[in-house]
């Protein structure tokens, strides 16, 4: 019963935005107690948060809404639509068609990735600058050593794993982005991937002081 009521108020603040426990209470028939104790349990788990809003004189009234993660529990086929727009694009323009799309797309992200980049001085800064910006995108990216103090790139979450899977050029054009992003200087492999069962996406990153030195004589 708690897990149904759970739902229904997710639902609530779903279509009807964000509301108090008061409102919420009148809303699914329950006790303001018991709704105020349900929320706290979804703001431990992050699916739910507040704002407290002062409409009069008096105490403020708290207003709790979804938070993405929230949002997130509901069904979102923006998966399926993306492996269906691939398999349209390769039936409409043919595999050269879906090439260029995929070309497009590498040479934007490039271009983003080193205008962020550029700026650093290190390898390791460029690393961490990288990382950053691939979280934004939602791949929870992190940098980091191993042992051998190579440097590390993680990706713990694949926002476009079901794009992959059906087009694995998306993971190939993805890296060589980081290798032209990075420049000559790095060199770029892949030691674990989610689409070969890998739990996360993780890269090497190693100096390549020779070529980089070439690369400064010829400038």
């Amino acid at each position: 019963m708690q897990d149904r009521t759970t739902h229904r108020m997710l639902y609530s603040l779903k279509v009807s935005g964000a509301q108090t426990a008061a409102a919420l209470a009148e809303r699914l028939d329950i006790t303001a107690v018991a709704v105020r104790q349900m929320l706290g349990r979804l703001h431990e788990t992050g699916l739910v948060d507040f704002e407290d809003s002062r409409e009069s004189v008096g105490r403020p009234k708290r207003f709790w809404h979804l938070t993405e993660a929230g949002n997130n529990q509901f069904p979102d086929n923006h998966a399926g639509l993306t492996k269906d727009l691939i398999a349209s694009i390769s039936a409409v323009f043919g595999e050269m068609g879906l090439d260029q799309l995929i070309s497009h797309r590498e040479q934007a992200a490039l271009n983003q990735y080193k205008l962020a980049l550029d700026p650093h001085n290190t390898l390791e800064a460029k690393v961490e600058q990288l990382a950053a910006i691939r979280t934004v995108e939602g791949y929870m990216a992190t940098s980091s050593r191993d042992a051998e103090g190579n440097l590390i790139l993680i990706e713990n979450h694949c926002p476009i794993c079901v794009a992959a899977k059906a087009c694995q050029k998306l993971c190939r054009s993805e890296l060589d982005v980081f290798q032209a992003a990075l420049g000559p200087g790095a060199e770029v492999k892949r030691i674990e991937h989610i689409l070969k069962g890998a739990r996360r996406c993780a890269y090497t990153i190693t100096a390549r002081p020779e070529q980089s030195n070439q690369l400064a004589m010829k400038l």
